[in-house]
């Protein structure tokens, strides 16, 4: 089944056109971000807005078809982030040099070490270092985070 325009339209705008989990901005991108599905199709999601956010590829990819994680603090399984329920803001917060985001709780702990949001898992570190050239350009991080 394919997601209509105007529902796709909806989330893109509600989105602010950020990733709803790492918040790269669709403007930085060379191609439009994607809709995920919070609780995957796989597992019995629907199609309806409210089971939909906007990701970049690379969240989206690595979000898969999961709904949990492990906070690596506490060696629990939770929740992963859902934007429709929760507020980013309540769950992570950016470093002050803007290059990575980290995890206040369980849940955005969790999302933290499951969608990788800071690609500490390669040796280059590719977000990181474009985090830092995105703030030499003063793109990143937001003042006002459009995301929020």
């Amino acid at each position: 089944m394919k997601i209509s325009k105007k529902v796709v339209d909806l989330v893109r705008q509600r989105a602010k056109y950020c990733c709803e989990y790492c918040h790269y901005p669709e403007f930085l991108s060379t191609s439009p971000l994607t809709i995920d599905h919070i609780f995957p199709r796989s597992l019995g999601g629907t199609d309806e807005p409210n089971n939909l956010c906007l990701a970049c590829r690379r969240c989206n990819e690595r979000h898969y078809n999961f709904t949990t994680g492990i906070d690596p603090q506490i060696q629990q399984k939770t929740s992963l982030f859902n934007p429709r329920t929760s507020q980013w803001s309540d769950h992570f917060i950016w470093t002050s040099d803007g290059t990575k985001i980290i995890g206040l709780t369980p849940i955005g702990r969790a999302t933290c070490h499951r969608l990788d949001l800071n690609d500490e898992r390669r040796q280059d570190n590719f977000i990181q270092r474009s985090r830092r050239l995105w703030k030499q350009g003063k793109w990143h991080p937001p003042k006002d985070d459009p995301c929020l």
